[in-house]
């Protein structure tokens, strides 16, 4: 399990959704550890689970194949390589002060607007199909822009599971009928309990504490616990947890979101590097696991509590329609995120916009991997530190 996930931790390149065509031709065609209806349902459940919904589908599988030891041993060599880079890239960027460094550092931020405004691109017309979801996501991105509290991307998910509730009828896909991972309602139960004392105990013992280390956590916990969508969509919250409390700068931020950009893996890796540039906790290769385990562990718990109970879940028509309009919430967040912090920071002027639109085209027209946006732009921020000098 370890060798065969650990050849995508190193090579899967493209996001949440290339990883699941990876898993596909690995784990389907090739190894054939479990049937394409199976492998269906999984990725169906794991799109509309809080979290990382690649790394949850890599958990899954090999909590099927091999019990809970096969699914920390995916997750573990899913995941670590794309961290460890980050880490190091973390320690590195604090010696990139001379105008090419500093150039390249601001070519990663014009590749996040890039990549963001992809992901949004590509996920609008999949998400907000009929004008009830596209004012779905107009509501949240409201909230979003206007909340201007930690609170707000919790609100615009209120809004639109509401909206969904009220607006949207989706009828509960076709999947097959065979539970295809056995977890036991016991377990189950406990994974969910687990959660939520985690979820509301967790602000309590920041609050009583006052420790750097258990505020990272919990942190870290309520971002992981509060993704729908997974990806991109963590960006707006991670800002709200580390960024606002003034634990990151914006530059440093949108930085290590550029370079997230450039490694193979899952994008939540991203939080390896926050936790290794935070100013409160221990920092470091400690803090970067703290951070990275605390964001991981509500999305798998999730996971677990949802396999025994996900057959009947399914079939309800009002738990879909819910679910449609969390998902259109989702390019609201994704919309309002794209905005600020994004392009305030990042684009300055035409030069940074050119290049910005360069790494845009690469994704969209060219279908270019993401790594290629991602040197293009870091190329083109050099070019223009370069000419400004």
């Amino acid at each position: 399990m370890l060798l065969a996930f650990a050849r995508l931790g190193v090579s899967a390149f493209g996001g949440p959704l290339a990883h699941l065509g990876y898993f596909r031709a690995e784990f389907v065609v090739r190894r054939r550890w479990l049937g394409e209806a199976a492998f269906a349902e999984l990725v169906a459940l794991c799109q509309i689970l809080p979290g990382p919904a690649s790394s949850q589908v890599g958990f899954a599988i090999g909590l099927l194949r091999a019990g809970y030891p096969g699914a920390l041993a995916a997750w573990t060599a899913f995941t670590l390589p794309s961290a460890a880079a980050l880490v190091a890239f973390a320690y590195g960027a604090h010696g990139l002060a001379d105008p090419l460094g500093q150039g390249l550092l601001h070519g990663l931020q014009l590749a996040a607007v890039a990549v963001v405004a992809q992901a949004m691109y590509a996920m609008a017309p999949r998400l907000c199909p009929d004008a009830a979801r596209a004012a779905i996501a107009i509501a949240a991105m409201l909230v979003m822009l206007f909340g201007a509290s930690a609170a707000a991307p919790v609100l615009a998910m209120c809004v639109g599971g509401l909206g969904g509730w009220w607006l949207c009828r989706a009828a509960p896909p076709a999947l097959s009928e065979k539970p295809f991972i056995r977890v036991s309602r016991r377990v189950g139960l406990t994974a969910l309990l687990a959660f939520f004392v985690l979820l509301i105990a967790l602000p309590v013992l920041r609050g009583v504490t006052h420790s750097g280390s258990v505020a990272v956590l919990e942190a870290f916990y309520r971002s992981g616990a509060l993704v729908f969508g997974g990806g991109h969509v963590v960006l707006p919250l991670l800002r709200d947890a580390v960024v606002v409390p003034g634990w990151v700068t914006d530059q440093s931020f949108l930085t290590g979101y550029g370079a997230a950009q450039a490694v193979p893996g899952p994008l939540f890796s991203f939080a390896a590097y926050l936790g290794a540039v935070l100013s409160i906790g221990p920092g470091g290769i400690r803090g970067a696991a703290l951070a990275l385990a605390a964001i991981y562990i509500p999305g798998l718990l999730l996971l677990i509590g949802a396999l025994p109970f996900w057959q009947a879940l399914r079939r309800q028509s009002r738990a879909q329609s819910v679910l449609a309009g969390v998902n259109a919430a989702v390019v609201g967040l994704l919309a309002a995120a794209l905005y600020d912090p994004i392009w305030t920071s990042a684009i300055r002027n035409r030069g940074d916009f050119a290049v910005a639109a360069l790494g845009f085209l690469l994704l969209t027209v060219w279908r270019a991997p993401p790594l290629l946006a991602v040197l293009t732009s870091a190329i083109g921020g050099m070019a223009l530190s370069v000419l400004s000098v």
